[in-house]
């Protein structure tokens, strides 16, 4: 990968973070888009499959991958 398109992949990911609680965090749904993937189902493939690894890593899924649902208006 070249320094451009990285740096622009950096900016991309700050630009989309967002704090709670004094915890910087991202969307999936706005990472999805950033990373190239048009379907939600198929990001939400790697998702599981990057849940799995941080189990493997002996981390709690969860406290890296907390579940939030947008709610619907």
């Amino acid at each position: 990968m070249k320094a451009e398109e990285i740096k622009s992949l950096f900016i991309q990911f700050e630009s989309t973070a967002y704090e709670i609680e004094g915890v910087e965090c991202w969307s999936a749904r706005s990472l999805q888009t950033i990373l190239g993937y048009n379907k939600w189902e198929n990001f939400e493939k790697v998702i599981q499959k990057a849940k799995i690894t941080c189990k493997n890593a002996g981390e709690t899924a969860v406290d890296h991958f907390p579940d939030v649902r947008k709610m619907v208006p």
